[in-house]
């Protein structure tokens, strides 16, 4: 029978390859080929959202179509190379391309695997594509070469069954590929991450993290059947060119399993040397233990080893700086007569910025000091200059000369933060307007929200109907899926913005979400805390829907609420003026943009413009002048509050809750007052650690917007996501608090809760934010570091705030020059710390006795004297003696 072109591309079409393989063996050469055009042509006319349809996969089918039609190895890889054939490589049936190319005798199907194999990118080898290329090039039997995706393919290939590290093992002695591979997965960078990973044993359904590659390595060169020598040197060479910690792990794990002789260890002695200043910590380690075993044989040249410890006893890894120093003392054991270069090497250590690394230095050289000569004194004691805490005294008595004698403490000058900076130009036409529109659905900044809603209100009152709908219609079109409902955070907002535009260009389309919008404004004009607003950034929300309800309706000039400067203040002038166009123009502002500009104005205003907003005749106007009399919003009253786990977990997939939070509920003081007061004050938590996503604050820039001179309440509000920054480990948001610390307002317990959260946050990021929030704080004199320490020192004492962490962010503070308010932060959280003793507790002490020298701070601390006063000589007990004897100098 012939070829039919329909027949097989109703096969094709359903992807029944057994069918496509049976017509195009029965086919003659003359008939397959006549058929490549039409195989061509539907290829490529093929979308790539068309291959997979009705849960069939139709590329593996037409690729079968292309090995059995087409003429060269050219052609058909410039189908089979498509990036939509590319990237389902996968699901072509190998077995079945094969049995085609062999019918037909292919003399190019090498060509085609080499073609295939140069276009293989490293994703598509992971997503399966190196399975089909690895089947050709073995068919044709060629080896392929060592690029990266080829590399991950392979890896991939030999991990692909989770299986015994036997299995493993023979899968790699019998691959084709070996020795081509291998030695290049030594050479390129990132290809460790291919080889973590463990495997599930046979009989057992548990998971055995045990990596399989440097066991399956180590065992094919104890056979012999991989060279020794070779494998050593890649694995050690791999080591020294370095690359992320997790991904050198597997290669550890391989020189620790090759075992390596005395006399492999010491041919590599120098590239030992050269992993000590700078690999990670457990690269470092390896290294110390292999020349601690060239050491100890005699073969260490020392030259080496000093030369390597200068750099490496100022890593911030304790661990490998010990052992450095253990490695040094061993040194001068073995060559008492270059003791005094060994110690000198030692005081390198000096520089050091942990006192216990300082003083074991230190004790390692009063060890040996006797004898050395005055040359080599006086340098060890020049090197002593750089010691802190308590040591200066020692050392001096050590080498010599008098302790150096502290002067009154001069702190450094802390840089004030700048004024906030006025808002940018409003937008001068529609065509801007729409610019905007679009940048905002991807930079959702709380000013370029202000600029929009300004914009449109504001062309929309000079006449711009026309232009608008010109301008914003294709913005609208372009990306219905981005303005269509949704129900939550900055989405629902792009929602109703796509619905407010829509009014004021007197779109004839609206959309599904405007029966929301109406109940949620008219819900926050009878004073009612309203749906769209869970949070007070919800806010915004509400003014977009009321711009939506009344822009048609009761039209006006402008916006009264747009703020004038960056961090959303509005100046009181500016709203005086706006209020008298009102007045002069016949209209009234809409009400919860009026309110919001209310929240937005400057507290402070001068006597002169009280007098002329009490001029104003207009019931807004009136209201203005009464707000202004009053000093705004008054404060209302923030306390801790204390949330504990229900030991329950919802939703399934939501992390457990932890098992204490501290956090600050809102009470109004004075009842009545401005609508939107109800959205904003109060707040009450539960009392469970549990939340949901409502209750998190998304946008925080909107947040701190809608609230400028009141930090504590926004503060308040954004304490959860801050929170979990810590005991969640997220990352982000932690831009808020040096927002908020720049800000004025009173500073309450929910400032210090952010403060102390955000000190033990995760992420190196969110910690560098609170130490700018600290030092803005510091700069400014506000009083807030004894109650900071104070909340440290509850919120580390059970571990829900990670000391450690704390400890970076108060030495990075200390450093910038902020050390009075860290001593004072210091001083509030050790009595309360002392007692229970958390993990971290002696770094603090030791920061705590550096703070101390520096300020001159003198003075009992609570329950110190007794944890100084306990026999033994653990670094606890070390440190609190430490800072004790600062104290009392």
């Amino acid at each position: 029978m012939s070829l039919d072109w329909e027949l097989l591309d109703r096969h094709l079409q359903k992807a029944e390859h057994a069918a496509v393989t049976g017509l195009l063996l029965a086919a003659t050469e003359e008939e397959r080929l006549a058929l490549a055009p039409r195989v061509e042509a539907r290829i490529k006319a093929t979308r790539a959202d068309d291959w997979w349809t009705s849960g069939v996969d139709r590329a593996g089918g037409y690729a079968l179509a292309v090995i059995g039609c087409m003429p060269s190895g050219a052609r058909a890889a410039a189908l089979l190379c498509r990036r939509d054939m590319r990237d389902r490589w996968s699901a072509i049936p190998a077995d079945r391309f094969l049995r085609i190319a062999r019918h037909r005798e292919l003399s190019w199907l090498g060509d085609l695997g080499v073609r295939l194999v140069e276009r293989l990118s490293a994703q598509n080898a992971r997503w399966g594509g190196w399975s089909f290329v690895s089947a050709l090039l073995r068919a044709a039997q060629l080896a392929p070469p060592a690029t990266e995706a080829v590399l991950r393919g392979w890896l991939g290939e030999l991990n692909a069954d989770r299986d015994s590290l036997t299995r493993y093992a023979d899968r790699m002695r019998a691959h084709p590929f070996l020795d081509v591979l291998l030695p290049s997965v030594f050479d390129i960078d990132g290809l460790g991450a291919e080889l973590n990973g463990g495997f599930y044993p046979a009989g057992s359904s548990g998971w055995d993290p045990t990596l399989r590659f440097p066991a399956a390595v180590a065992q094919l060169v104890a056979e012999g059947r991989l060279d020794r020598g070779t494998i050593v040197a890649a694995t050690v060479d791999r080591l020294v060119r370095g690359d992320r910690a997790a991904f050198l792990r597997p290669f550890v794990l391989l020189h620790d399993a090759l075992t390596l002789t005395v006399d492999e260890l010491a041919e590599h002695a120098r590239d030992y040397a050269r992993l000590l200043p700078d690999a990670p910590s457990t690269v470092a380690t390896l290294a110390q233990r292999a020349l601690r075993a060239v050491g100890d044989a005699g073969r260490l040249e020392l030259d080496t080893l000093l030369e390597a410890s200068r750099p490496t006893l100022v890593r911030k890894e304790k661990n490998v700086v010990k052992a450095q120093l253990a490695l040094l003392e061993a040194a001068a054991r073995r060559e008492p007569e270059r003791a005094g270069e060994v110690l000198e090497t030692v005081a390198e250590a000096f520089a050091h910025p942990a006192l216990d690394i300082q003083e074991r230095a230190l004790t390692q050289i009063d060890r040996r000091v006797a004898g050395l000569p005055a040359d080599t004194l006086a340098r060890l004691a020049d090197a002593a200059t750089g010691l802190g805490g308590d040591l200066p005294a020692r050392a001096a008595a050590l080498f010599g000369g008098a302790a150096p004698e502290a002067g009154p403490p001069v702190a450094p000058a802390l840089t004030r933060p700048m004024p906030p900076a006025a808002m940018p130009p409003p937008i001068a036409d529609a065509a801007e307007l729409a610019d905007e529109v679009v940048a905002l659905l991807y930079d959702h900044s709380a000013v370029r929200w202000e600029r929009v809603l300004a914009g449109l209100v504001a062309l929309r009152a000079a006449g711009e109907t026309a232009a608008l709908a010109a301008a914003l219609g294709p913005v609208l079109d372009g990306h219905e899926h981005h303005f269509a409902e949704h129900h939550w955070g900055h989405w629902q907002r792009i929602g109703f913005l796509g619905e407010a535009i829509r009014t004021v260009i007197e779109s004839p389309r609206l959309g599904g979400g405007r029966p929301a919008m109406l109940a949620g404004v008219r819900a926050a004009w009878q004073g009612v805390r309203s749906a769209l607003a869970d949070t007070p950034e919800g806010i915004l929300s509400l003014r977009i829907a009321e711009i939506s309800v009344l822009a048609a309706k009761a039209p006006v000039a402008l916006l009264v609420s747009t703020p004038t400067h960056v961090d959303g203040g509005l100046d009181a002038e500016v709203l005086l003026q706006r209020l008298l166009r009102a007045e002069a123009e016949g209209w009234q502002p809409w009400r919860l943009d009026f309110e919001q500009a209310l929240l937005r104005v400057h507290r402070d205003a001068g006597a002169g413009l009280r007098r002329r907003a009490g001029e104003l005749t207009t019931p807004v106007g009136k209201e203005f002048a009464e707000w202004l009399a009053a000093g705004g919003l008054p404060d209302p009253v923030s306390t801790r509050f204390e949330q504990r786990s229900t030991g329950k977990r919802f939703p399934a997939y939501a992390p457990p809750p932890v098992a204490r939070r501290v956090v600050a509920n809102l009470e109004p003081v004075r009842a009545g007052g401005l609508r939107l007061e109800k959205q904003l004050i109060p707040l009450a938590h539960r009392s469970s650690t549990d939340y949901f996503s409502r209750d998190l604050v998304d946008d925080t820039d909107v947040l701190a917007m809608v609230l400028p001179h009141h930090r504590e309440v926004v503060a308040a509000w954004a304490l959860l996501g801050i929170a979990a920054l810590e005991d969640e480990a997220g990352l982000g948001g932690g831009t808020l608090v040096p927002r908020l610390a720049e800000g004025p307002g009173p500073i309450g317990p929910a400032m210090t809760l952010a403060l102390a959260y955000l000190c033990g946050a995760r992420h190196e990021s969110d910690r560098a934010a609170a130490v700018d929030a600290f030092l803005i704080l510091a700069a400014r004199d506000e009083p807030f570091a004894a109650a900071a320490g104070a909340d440290l020192g509850d919120l580390c004492g059970d571990g829900i705030v990670k000391l450690n962490r704390v400890v970076l962010a108060l030495a990075d503070a200390h450093r910038a020059g902020a050390s009075a308010a860290v001593w004072e932060v210091l001083a509030a959280a050790i009595p309360l710390l002392l007692p229970r003793a958390p993990r971290g507790l002696p770094d603090l002490l030791e920061l705590a006795s550096r703070v101390a020298v520096e300020t001159g701070a003198r003075g009992e601390i609570a329950q110190l004297a007794a944890v100084a006063g306990r026999p033994g000589s653990t670094r606890l007990i070390k440190e609190a003696r430490r800072l004790r004897a600062v104290l009392m100098t």
